[in-house]
């Protein structure tokens, strides 16, 4: 559906509040930025793909699995499920406060640092029994989580241009959903054979730094070359 987005009201002769604009303001509202084609072929794309593809295989886990391995740790039923409220609170500050610290530090590098913080705060979790050393990781890796769903589509829009931006994010995005469509099912199967959450999450910080790794090689293509 993300193809066919307009994305300027311009292209419809109309401001952004649905006002008529100047034949001359439209004819000069054109956006430069890759084709579609173009960028999905290019190696930064490719990169930031499957990078966020390795990484999402552990994404969702938290949302799936946090719950269950609190009761199992012993936390009340009624408190375990406020973790799945501390994660929501924890990701609505990284998109808030994040963003601002992406535009100083660089918005890919800070992308490579989300990647980092959520395979830490995975780690707190793997070695984590009580409600409060969990609710701290919920916390935590809520920010990072955060912080990186607002990221990408300003990446996007840096690496690509506004031309087709929508189209460029609705790709992406599907390599978030194969990862999040197996990786909670995979590890719900780990923990039936193990009897044991510690591998799967070890797993899933491993995906966080291997799609930094994966996101880093494709950034070293160089500067976008917008048509």
């Amino acid at each position: 559906m993300s193809l066919w987005i307009r994305n300027e009201p311009r292209d419809r002769g109309l401001a952004p509040d649905g006002a008529p604009v100047a034949q001359t303001a439209h004819a000069s509202a054109a956006l430069a930025g890759m084709s579609i084609r173009d960028a999905v072929r290019s190696r930064p794309f490719i990169g930031l793909y499957l990078g966020c593809l390795v990484s999402s295989f552990g994404l969702f886990v938290p949302f799936a699995h946090l719950v269950p391995y609190a009761t199992d740790h012993g936390v009340p039923p009624a408190s375990a499920v406020l973790l799945l409220g501390v994660i929501g609170i924890g990701s609505t500050a990284g998109r808030l406060l994040l963003g601002d610290v992406a535009d100083r530090l660089g918005r890919r590098r800070s992308l490579l640092v989300m990647f980092a913080g959520m395979a830490a705060s995975l780690c707190v979790w793997a070695a984590s029994g009580g409600f409060a050393m969990l609710a701290v990781f919920a916390l935590v890796y809520g920010v990072f989580y955060g912080g990186y769903v607002a990221l990408l589509p300003a990446l996007v829009m840096d690496a690509f241009g506004g031309r087709n931006v929508s189209g460029i994010i609705g790709i992406l995005y599907t390599s978030i959903a194969f990862g999040t469509l197996i990786g909670p099912s995979a590890t719900g199967f780990a923990f039936d054979a193990s009897g044991s959450y510690t591998v799967a999450i070890l797993l899933g910080a491993a995906a966080n730094l291997l799609g930094a790794a994966i996101v880093g090689w494709g950034a070293r293509a160089g500067p976008r070359a917008a048509s």
